[in-house]
C-alpha cells in the first residue's frame, strides 16, 4: 500500500475540517460521489485500527483500512490552490469514478 498527500491538499483538510495537531483521519471508497454516479475518496474523523495503513504529515494522521486499500493504493492526493480544485490520481486506473484495472 502507498499514499502520497501533497502539502498543499493536507493544508486544505486541515483548514476546512477543520482539524489539528494529533487528528486522524480516514480516507475510504465513496459510492456516488458528486457529478459521478461512481466512485471517489470519502474522508472521515477516526481513530485508526492496528491494521491500517497510515501516512502522517504536519501532525495529522491520514489512514486507510484494508477493505478500501484496492482504491487507494497507489493514489496521488494534491490541490491546485490557484483552481481550487482537489485532485485524485492513480495510475492503476484510467478512470477513478469508474475504476477498471488496467
Amino acid at each position: 500500500m502507498h499514499l502520497t498527500i501533497t502539502d498543499s491538499a493536507v493544508s486544505l483538510y486541515i483548514k476546512e475540517i477543520p482539524l489539528i495537531q494529533g487528528d486522524s483521519l480516514r480516507l475510504f471508497v465513496r459510492v456516488g460521489g458528486v457529478g459521478s454516479g461512481g466512485f471517489s475518496v470519502g474522508v472521515i474523523k477516526e481513530q485508526p485500527t492496528p491494521t491500517s495503513y497510515q501516512v502522517t504529515k504536519q501532525g495529522i494522521t491520514f489512514f486507510v483500512n484494508n477493505d478500501d486499500f484496492w482504491y487507494l493504493d497507489g493514489m496521488t492526493i494534491d490541490y491546485d490552490e490557484d483552481l481550487g480544485y482537489l485532485h485524485f490520481s492513480n495510475p492503476k486506473f484510467e478512470q477513478l469514478d469508474h475504476p477498471e484495472n488496467k
